[in-house]
């Protein structure tokens, strides 16, 4: 059994992917932990609450409120992408469950500390929460089975500055001391989303057309989305990044290419503040402490995908993929 610790700064793509999880054979969602990120903190909490009450689980997942600052930077949110609520502007009405009185940081600590060995540790938002838990206690780096995380680039693919992806540019410092921790981490960078997780019109269509209460969240949350796309960009599509990891972390199989490569994150200059440096060439000499994905199945993803948002539940987790 998979046993996923999930931290999330939940809006739109976060809640997908707390449903696939929340949907996955042989897997339980230990608990959600909450950080700064996307939009208001208090909404964030909420909008995993409300997540966990759509999949029939309210109750059952404890959701514990974390970092509401990044550990030096100022914060700064991004509705005018998510939109106010971080739910495409849907503003769901609130869920019956409540948030824990314990900080995340604690519950992470109690968590992993309890269970050496066994728990999955995923991060889809800044890794304040994370940084602060091993602060707290860096044994915990040799009790996490695995990390995995959504963030940075492979190849400074920048969608906050053009070297530096969010997750990583709104809290460099605990990027920085996360990555550095011993933790086994594997990344899953914004090149990956927007080359195998993209979703454009015609897949929306085909989606809208499934009518579950499922692929009518996923159009709702990603309304907003689209629209600034649209009027950015000139596309309608939205991308998945969380999705995509969270259907990593479920099936291996979905990440084609893997490497181990040493990963410095950059917190020094205003240009490339935030930017994950990939020792690609090994210049630097030191020893990898990330295995970094540089290919995915775009089909495999969209089948974990689909079979979300038609209301099944998705594959059992495969064997990591051995390092190259």
């Amino acid at each position: 059994m998979l046993r996923i610790l999930l931290d999330t700064d939940t809006a739109g793509d976060d809640a997908i992917a707390i449903l696939m999880a929340l949907r996955a054979k042989n897997a339980k969602l230990e608990a959600l932990t909450i950080n700064c990120g996307n939009v208001d903190f208090d909404q964030e909490v909420e909008n995993a609450l409300y997540t966990i009450e759509l999949a029939g689980m309210s109750g059952k997942v404890p959701v514990y409120p974390g970092s509401r600052h990044p550990l030096l930077r100022e914060w700064k949110t991004v509705e005018y992408i998510h939109g106010k609520d971080g739910m495409g502007n849907s503003f769901f009405p609130k869920a019956r469950q409540r948030p824990e009185r314990r900080h995340a940081v604690d519950a992470i600590l109690e968590t992993v500390n309890s269970n050496p060995g066994e728990i999955t540790l995923v991060e889809i938002a800044p890794m304040t929460n994370i940084a602060l838990a091993l602060r707290k206690d860096p044994t915990i780096a040799r009790k996490v089975k695995e990390f995995f995380f959504m963030g940075g680039t492979n190849q400074y693919l920048g969608n906050q500055t053009p070297a530096a992806e969010f997750n990583i540019w709104v809290d460099p410092e605990a990027a920085k001391i996360v990555l550095q921790s011993g933790m086994p981490t594997t990344m899953v960078g914004w090149e990956i989303c927007m080359r195998y997780a993209v979703i454009g019109e015609s897949e929306y269509r085909e989606i809208d057309a499934m009518r579950t209460r499922e692929a009518e969240f996923f159009v709702a949350v990603n309304r907003q989305v689209r629209k600034y796309h649209k009027k950015v960009r000139g596309v309608d599509a939205t991308e998945c990044p969380d999705s995509i990891t969270m259907s990593i972390v479920l099936d291996r199989k979905i990440a084609l290419k893997v490497f181990p490569k040493y990963v410095e994150v950059d917190n020094q200059s205003e240009l490339s503040r935030g930017a994950t440096v990939v020792d690609d060439l090994n210049v630097l000499g030191k020893k990898p402490n990330v295995n970094v994905v540089y290919e995915a199945s775009s089909r495999l993803f969209r089948r974990a995908l689909h079979n979300l948002l038609r209301g099944e539940s998705l594959s059992a987790p495969a064997p990591h993929p051995p390092r190259r």
